[in-house]
Order: structure tokens, then sequence, then C-alpha cells
């Protein structure tokens, strides 16, 4: 799996800011535009390398939809881990975070970042393993080995689908994640099952003809339908500069639209962001996420409170943060116009 895709770092987002080296990350101000008018200048910060969660944000780049909006948009990497971080201080004003890794950031003592728009309209991850093992639902991983990044809330997670399909935890053998391609550690014999996004990991297996079992985490218990990944925004920059903040989600949903509308272009448009990228697999990756952008929403971005709250309550009950979450909090509509 990409390294940014993982669910490695739940409590690890919170990286120390000191620790954090990235100059293209200024504050927020204006230049003259092209046309002669100003241009208020933001910082996107990714939450880690490039890849099909971000197409929109590049294609409203690249489109010029960021521009007609009065915005002038650097799009940078953390240092890694550090997004939460980056947003939270405001060396960033908006970027890419999830709801577990802001659960994270709350209970760290960060509370100057607030989720606007969902990216992805529902979790699209579970467990990927080889065809041949047969596993297509939690309690077949008994008697296998699980690739952990051995975080507290990702094997809470795999407890609870595997004890609710009725199968043994305890008859599961963990064994550490160290590959990031899942395919290679499959055939290496490293480990049978791992948690994977369906966007990348399992159009990768595809791409690579590797024949795999897939079940996401939602068809086993709705409870794991949080949102991830979302655009989170600095609170102060929010309530300093809401126009602001409205603006560029306007363009981003009109680059998710796009992106929803046309794959394959703007399969090209990242690709010629990120020339680094396997052009193959962002267009299979593309392909399938038009579909979830939005997904069943009535139109991108929406967050719902009450899924919202269930994850919190979750990791509450699971004590899988120090000091209870506030489940109604970290996430706002009050900036995305339908």
């Amino acid at each position: 799996m990409s390294k940014n895709l993982t669910r490695r770092s739940f409590v690890a987002a919170q990286a120390a800011v000191a620790s954090m080296a990235l100059t293209a990350c200024g504050g927020a101000n204006t230049s003259a535009g092209s046309n002669g008018g100003d241009l208020t200048k933001l910082t996107f910060c990714l939450d880690y390398t490039p890849n099909t969660n971000h197409t929109g944000i590049y294609v409203a780049q690249a489109k010029g939809y960021f521009t007609d909006e009065g915005l002038e948009v650097s799009i940078v990497q953390p240092a890694e881990d550090s997004a939460e971080a980056m947003i939270g201080t405001g060396q960033a004003q908006l970027g890419v975070s999830y709801q577990d890794y802001m659960a994270g950031a709350f209970d760290g003592g960060n509370k100057g970042l607030v989720a606007v728009a969902a990216i992805i309209q529902h979790n699209t991850s579970g467990i990927m393993s080889p065809q041949e093992l047969g596993v297509t639902s939690p309690k077949h991983m008994e008697g296998l080995r699980y690739a952990t990044w051995e975080l507290p809330v990702e094997q809470a997670t795999v407890r609870q689908v595997v004890e609710k399909d009725g199968g043994d935890y305890s008859k599961i053998k963990l064994v550490p994640y160290t590959v990031d391609d899942e395919v290679s550690g499959f055939k290496a014999g490293l480990f049978d099952t791992v948690w994977v996004f369906e966007g990348w990991a399992v159009q990768n297996a595809i791409v690579q003809d590797y024949p795999v079992n897939y079940f996401s985490f939602i068809s086993i218990d709705d409870v794991f339908d949080f949102y991830t990944p979302v655009i989170a925004a600095n609170t102060d920059y929010c309530e300093q500069n809401p126009q602001a903040v409205k603006a560029f989600l306007r363009a981003a949903k009109k680059g998710y639209e796009f992106a929803i509308a046309n794959p394959d272009e703007a399969a090209d448009i990242l690709c010629e962001a990120a020339p680094e990228l396997d052009s193959v697999l962002v267009h299979q990756s593309a392909s399938f996420l038009a579909g979830e952008y939005q997904s069943d929403a009535a139109s991108w971005g929406l967050i719902e409170g009450e899924r919202w709250s269930t994850f919190f309550k979750w990791l509450n009950d699971n004590n899988l943060v120090k000091s209870p979450l506030d489940v109604n909090a970290g996430w706002t509509m009050e900036y995305l116009e339908a």
C-alpha cells in the first residue's frame, strides 16, 4: 500500500511542530493576480504524497477554479504524519486529514482544526488477501497472519469485525507491517491478510492481475463508516476568513465533480502534476473513485453528524482516547455550499 493510504498513524499524527520542515508553507495573504486583481494566498497541505484522493484539488488547480474564486493555492506535502499539526497551527490553512487522525489530534490537545468537507463519502477500507486463501469474511482470518501497524485503534477495529462475524480474534497471528506494496508482500509470503483502501491497493492488485479477496469494514459493522479522508481547515482561519474557506470549497467541489464526470481526464491531470505516479494505477483508481467521491450523498462533501458522532462514541467506549471526545465536535458544514 502507498504510505499515504495507511492507518498507521492514529496517534503519530501528533508529530511535534518543531520537527516539521516545509519551506513552501507560508501564512495566508494576498498577491496581485494576472488580471490585476488581488488573490488570497492559501496553503493546502496533503496528508502525504499526491494520490487519487487528491485528484479534485489538482483538477481545481489545473482548471483555474481556485483562481476563478480569487485564490492562489499552494499545494504542499508535510513532514510525515504532520498534516494535522500543520493545519492546527495555521502553517497551512487547509489540508487533508481523516476522522480517526483528527480524533488523535484532539486527544493530544490540538484543537485547531475542523473537518469542512468529506473527500470520499464512505469508508472504502477493509481486509485484502490472496484469493486462494478463501478469506471472504472476517472469521476466515483465524489461523492466518494479519499485517498489523500495532496501533490500538487498528487492532480494536479488526477485533470487532472478527468477533461480530463469529470469529475468534485470539486465533489471528499478528505480524508487523513491513511493505508498502501488498501484492509484493503476498508474493513474498510475509503475511496473509492486510488492511487496505479499496481505491488504491485493490486496484493495484487488479492492475497487477493478482487475484485477491476483499471485504469492507462497513459491510460488517457500520460503526466504521467514518469519514476518511476529509478536508480539514484551521479553526482560527475559518472564523477570520469564512469567505475564503467557502471559496476554496466551491473550487474544490467543482474539481471533484469534474473527477466524477471525467475520471480519465482527471487522472491525466494528476499524473501531469505528479509524474512519479504509475499512470495505469492512477487511471484504474480514478475510475473506481469516480463512484465513491459523492456516492449516495445529495452532493459532494457532505458530512452527517450521526455518522461522525457514532465513530467518536466508539472510540470513547473502547478507551481508545485518553480523554472522552466530544462526539458532536470536530466538523462543520458551515462553509460547504450545496
